[in-house]
């Protein structure tokens, strides 16, 4: 199935799901050091927040990275996931020691979760995905209910403004091409989401979080990415602390493919 059939598709869940019969979600975030980049900001800032103890939820769980990393640290792990294709490949990896609850649904509808039971919740793959404000208040007051009230929630997005850079370093003729609006250059939302900065604030004020990062959380990391894999260990190491010296600089937050937004409920 290419791009023109998958956007036929009307049911958004079906649309989900058949994207990730294209787009590979299980090798994403380890297939070489510039993809690991998003993965090790990511678990760097809810490392944080962790407790001994604390019980997680990962919504739109993926092929389970970020569930199966911290199931293996000995926390409580709860994950939901939509995508045929990524329930499969997160089942391939689960083992007998690994306390995880792997559910297959939609982030819309959390009732299988009781209220006020997770320390720590991570919103991301939804975010991806949900085109209207409606969906995306729905999925984040269906976060809120299930998150502790002095839990913290992750939110996730594939930022607007910097694709642009990424996308023309593959494709030189990209600016003429008719994936964005050529006069407020936003991106068109197929078959993932856009937000910018701004749009990712407003979305998250409007659902009452009280934001405690914003984070830019690959950076120029993909753009960079053919530097970034042939760096010695060494060089590596220092690219990711200069990494996270700028992450959070305001300046360079739409630097990025992908925003990291941390926050608690008001």
């Amino acid at each position: 199935m290419d791009f023109e059939q998958l956007i036929k598709i009307e049911n958004e869940s079906e649309r989900v799901n058949r994207t990730y019969n294209i787009f590979n979600e299980d090798s994403r975030l380890n297939h070489s050091k510039a993809a690991r980049v998003e993965f090790l900001t990511t678990v760097c800032y809810i490392e944080k927040y962790l407790k001994k103890g604390d019980k997680i939820l990962d919504l739109g769980a993926g092929a389970g990275e970020y569930s199966l990393y911290f199931a293996r640290k000995g926390y409580e792990v709860s994950a939901l996931e939509l995508a045929d294709a990524n329930i499969a490949a997160f089942r391939k990896k689960l083992t007998l020691k690994d306390k995880i609850e792997l559910i297959q649904g939609n982030a819309l509808d959390l009732s299988c979760y009781e209220d006020k039971s997770f320390d720590i919740v991570l919103l991301f793959g939804p975010l991806y995905h949900l085109e209207n404000d409606k969906d995306k208040q729905k999925c984040i007051s269906e976060a809120k209910r299930v998150c502790k009230d002095d839990g913290k929630i992750f939110f996730a997005f594939i930022a607007n403004d910097f694709v642009f850079l990424t996308e023309l370093a593959y494709n030189g003729n990209f600016f003429s091409k008719d994936d964005y609006d050529k006069e407020t250059f936003k991106l068109h939302d197929f078959p993932f989401v856009f937000h910018t900065v701004d749009a990712a604030r407003k979305l998250l004020a409007d659902g009452e979080i009280s934001i405690l990062h914003e984070i830019a959380s690959d950076g120029a990391s993909e753009l960079m990415a053919a530097k970034i894999n042939e760096m010695s260990d060494d060089d590596y190491a220092q690219y990711l602390r200069y990494h996270f010296y700028i992450c959070e600089k305001p300046e360079l937050l739409g630097m990025t493919n992908h925003l990291l937004f941390v926050g608690e409920k008001k």
